[in-house]
């Protein structure tokens, strides 16, 4: 009976027999999704990339793109499925067009994958340990990276986040999540080539997987920073208003209250932080509150750092920005806009209109300047992100040169009660990784955290309650590896490997010549 030879004796044994990788690829790509927050089932991460590895084995290219296709595809549905949330529940869109913007990013992301698979089959003849060791890992790596900035980007869902909590999260102050998404696509090639491969082969796919890990578990608690100056006190503001509330105008006295409520009875802490966008209405709109609000925490020998949308009146645009209020007002604009619903590229009029409908009033925001530097405040410097940016890792590395705190301001109120918040947080908690600095995320209703160094979450605030987390941090100096070279070095192995599996046709066309 034909079946798949889990103890084959050489590669020549045939997987093409297993009839059912086709129709089992979108379900085994919808279990990479319970690989990340809040699941964590992460040898999902290994096994089901084992399983699109061998799915393409034998495939024809047509068959490697369908297969590509339908995996991705299952990720992203499962791992996006929020975004309805966000577009329909809050943004009142139709359902037809709810499904078609859903429909649509899986789409664009599957067909990444799909072109994987059809040209690994088309154009690179390597067999064997190198395909299973080297090519395929490298491929789904570079795969990763291409897409988390062409055209904007999409870098959510990268596989290196699904290890923030075992020993292969090591190599992220090393060489950044793309080097722990590379750790683990060469477990998954190793899986492969323990299944299909001889004996020699079997030893080595093991003894990778082996050193791998054993690699990550060395250098798993390793301070790449050092410490500077003593401890600050810190007080993270959660107002949770919930998004469909946020902007009425009966509401906007109550968020104000909120706020200024909450803040007060912490006043004389060294950094008071505020999610974005925190208040509803523009920053010249809100100038008195604002300086109540400086006057009080200056008094009281605190720094107020609070997310604002800001009006520019020369340049007559706006800003999804943060405002710091210490010894001088200081901003910080996001750079990362979100497509479609804070800027829009050229559309339809009738989809324009739409999506300038939605309930986020200042839309149409202008980008901020790149690599801005820090925020002073409560004698620290700062490097901002506001919401799903801090997902762009390489885009983070200049300001840590002089940073000594991470902070993150969100409103992931958009995306309700799943697990958008909790991906986000995951994400958050790789950027202190890869930086070796603590990192402070004020989220508008969760999940607020006070992220240690090594990523791990010291304290956080329970979702959707109005409340403050407060703690003591400690600043630090210094770069790790990755912050000192970005995503380069593993980009480059990554491109060597696939090179390597052109070295079949490289020798025969030197020995026919």
């Amino acid at each position: 009976m034909a079946a798949i030879p889990l103890l084959a004796k050489d590669h020549a044994v045939s997987v093409r027999t297993f009839k059912f990788y086709t129709p089992l690829s979108l379900p085994a790509g919808a279990a990479v999704a319970l690989a990340f927050a809040p699941f964590n089932v992460w040898p999902l991460a290994m096994l089901c990339f084992s399983f699109l590895f061998l799915a393409w084995e034998d495939a024809t290219p047509k068959q490697a793109a369908q297969r590509g296709f339908l995996f991705t595809a299952g990720t992203y549905l499962a791992g996006t499925y929020w975004l309805y949330h966000s577009i329909h529940t809050i943004g009142n869109a139709p359902l037809a067009l709810t499904a078609f913007v859903m429909l649509a990013l899986v789409a664009i992301m599957s067909a990444y994958t799909a072109l994987v698979g059809y040209a690994l089959k088309r154009w690179i003849p390597a067999q064997g340990w190198i395909k299973w060791l080297l090519v395929l890992p490298a491929a789904i790596v570079i795969l990763e990276w291409f897409r988390g900035w062409f055209l904007s980007g999409f870098p959510w869902l990268a596989l290196g986040y699904t290890q923030t909590d075992t020993w292969l999260s090591g190599f992220a102050p090393v060489g950044g999540v793309y080097t722990v998404s590379l750790a683990v696509t060469l477990c998954a090639g190793a899986v492969v080539a323990i299944i299909l491969g001889n004996k020699n082969i079997r030893i080595a796919a093991a003894s990778v997987i082996g050193v791998l890990w054993l690699i990550g578990l060395s250098i798993h608690n390793k301070e790449w920073t050092e410490k500077t100056g003593e401890p600050i006190s810190v007080a993270i503001v959660q107002g949770a208003v919930p998004q469909e509330m946020k902007w009425q105008d009966e509401q906007r006295d109550k968020t104000i209250a909120l706020y200024r409520g909450l803040t007060r009875e912490h006043l004389g802490t060294n950094l008071i932080i505020w999610p974005e966008a925190a208040l509803p209405g523009l920053s010249y709109e809100l100038h008195d509150v604002l300086s109540e609000e400086w006057t009080a925490a200056h008094a009281a020998g605190s720094a107020l750092v609070l997310g604002q949308v800001h009006f520019d009146p020369e340049e007559q645009v706006y800003f999804n920005a943060v405002l710091a209020l210490d010894k001088e007002p200081q901003w910080y604009a996001k750079r990362r806009l979100v497509p479609l619903t804070e800027y829009f590229p050229t559309l339809p009029a009738w989809l324009t209109g739409w999506l300038r409908s939605m309930e986020l009033p200042y839309s149409g925001f202008k980008a901020g300047v790149e690599n801005p530097d820090p925020l002073d405040a409560a004698g620290q410097k700062l490097a901002l992100t506001i919401c799903y940016e801090d997902a762009y890792a390489s885009e983070q590395l200049d300001v840590l040169k002089s940073a000594t705190l991470l902070v993150n301001v969100t409103n992931d109120a958009w995306f309700g009660d799943s697990t958008a918040a909790h991906q986000h947080l995951q994400i958050s908690r790789m950027r202190a990784l890869e930086a070796g600095r603590q990192l402070l995320r004020a989220a508008n209703d969760g999940i607020s955290a006070i992220i240690a160094a090594n990523g791990v979450v010291e304290k956080t605030f329970p979702r959707f309650k109005p409340g403050v987390l407060t703690g003591d941090v400690q600043p630090r100096i210094g770069l790790t590896p990755y912050a000192k070279v970005g995503n380069w070095p593993v980009i480059i192995l990554s491109f060597l490997f696939l090179v390597a599996g052109l070295w079949p046709l490289i020798a025969r066309r030197k020995t026919q010549s």
